[in-house]
Parts: C-alpha cells; structure tokens; sequence
C-alpha cells in the first residue's frame, strides 16, 4: 500500500489545513513515522517537539513528498490545485550544505532559484529587483552583495526563509529554524516568523528544541515520540511535567513544573 495525498475544499475556518492519518514511514527497513495522526490548524504556529529520532524533520520531509508513505496526508488548500498536492509549500531546514569552492553571492544565489536564466548570462533587472524585496521582506536587505559563504547563521536562515516565502506559501514549514542563530538573535528572528503569521495568515509548522520559545510564540505544541503522535494541544495544555516526561523522559518534570508555573 502506497500513501495518499489529497485535496480537498475548505468549507469552513475551522477545517484543519492538513490532516494526518496514519501515516507510517519507513526508511533503510527501519519504521520512523508509526501512524501520525494530526491536524494542523490553518493560520496558526504549530510546534512539533520531541527527542531526536523521533521522526520530526522525516514528518516534514515527507510533507513536501519527500519520503514515500502510507496512510492519508489530506491538504484542504484555499485555491484549486491541478496536482493531489499543493504546489505552495515553503520550506527552510535545519542545514543547507553549499561547496564554499563556488564563489555565490546572495545575489547569485538567488537569481539562481528565482529565474531560469543561466547565471552566465547575467542576472536580470527584474530578478534582481525581486531579490531585493524580497530580503527585504525578512529584513536581510543588506546581505545582497555578501558571498554565501561568509554569511552568519542567522543572515542565512533568513535569506532561506526569504526564499520560502517566495511565492506567498500555504504552509511554511520550519526544520529548527534557529539552529545556528546566535542566542541574542534568536528572539529576533522567532519575532520575525510571528510577526509574518499574524500579517500573512500563513500556517506555520516548526520543529523546535527551545521550550521557552515554543511557549511564547507557538499557538499549538504536537508532542512526537518514537515516530507517533503522543499529545497535541495549546502550550499551557501540553507543556506539563506529565507530557514532558512521557516525551522526553521523567527527569523533564522538573522543568515542565517551571513552565506551569
């Protein structure tokens, strides 16, 4: 049995964007998603948490149909889609690994991406000006012109997620997205993804470690546990020491007590 992707009407707000149900993948013989089963709530930041290797950047991968699957993965996308897929995904993961041997500016590396015109040839007015805007958009004007290569991490995050957003995607999809960052500009950054929710609408759903920034700025936290949904709900309903220690082990409690405090 292979997985289904499915497209369906959005009736109404409530409806979820996308709903999971158990979906299984396997990769190399080894089972790593054991029957997820999820909405994601539309317009809003979702959390996915968990320990590592428990299947959250393979749930995300598998999204953009990356990994074959079974089960039922149903998008309930706001416009018609000629494909059982919906074409307005945007993506950033945790790593992007670049030969530092190709000398890439922002710039090139962009126009690379955003046209099909062989960078050889020049890069275009209109390119370059789309470029532009749109490191504008997540405040990163100014890396244009630097070489990929030299960029901080937090510069990169958000040339990629400026590449992301571009075109204006249904569901943005975030593999730690400030891995990388440092800690002072991590708060900056999770501003910024808020910040693009609240005036775009865009479903967010983003792996994330930081327990204090799925608090403050998640609407929803799904918990993972070897490869199968454990709990799913608002923060201050699943951020308890009772889940935490389920999901991550029973010296969590402690914290998750802090966070309820």
């Amino acid at each position: 049995m292979t997985g289904v992707f499915r497209l369906a009407s959005l009736p109404i707000a409530t409806k979820p964007l996308v709903s999971l149900r158990d979906v299984r993948v396997v990769l190399g013989g080894q089972p790593i998603l054991r029957g997820v089963t999820a909405n994601i709530a539309p317009g809003r930041i979702t959390a996915l948490i968990g320990l590592n290797g428990s299947g959250k950047t393979t749930l995300l991968r598998t999204l953009v149909n990356e990994y074959p699957h079974t089960g039922t993965i149903e998008f309930h996308c706001g416009h018609d889609h000629s494909q059982p897929y919906p074409e307005a995904i945007g993506y950033v993961p945790q790593r992007l690994t670049l030969d530092a041997r190709l000398p890439l500016t922002v710039r090139d590396f962009l126009a690379l991406t955003l046209s099909r015109r062989p960078l050889f040839l020049g890069i275009s007015r209109a390119t370059a000006e789309k470029s532009r805007r749109i490191l504008e958009r997540v405040g990163a004007a100014d890396c244009l012109d630097v070489p990929v290569e030299g960029l901080s991490g937090g510069q990169l995050q958000r040339v990629l997620l400026a590449l992301a957003l571009e075109p204006q995607p249904e569901l943005l999809l975030l593999d730690e997205p400030a891995a990388g960052i440092d800690f002072r500009d991590q708060r900056k950054f999770y501003d910024l993804i808020a910040t693009i929710n609240r005036e775009t609408k865009v479903t967010v759903l983003m792996v994330s470690h930081d327990l204090n920034m799925v608090r403050t700025y998640a609407h929803e936290v799904m918990c993972l546990r070897h490869g199968a949904i454990q709990c799913q709900g608002a923060p201050e309903e699943v951020l308890t020491p009772t889940n935490l220690a389920l999901v991550f082990g029973a010296e969590m409690q402690t914290l998750g007590a802090q966070y309820r405090d």
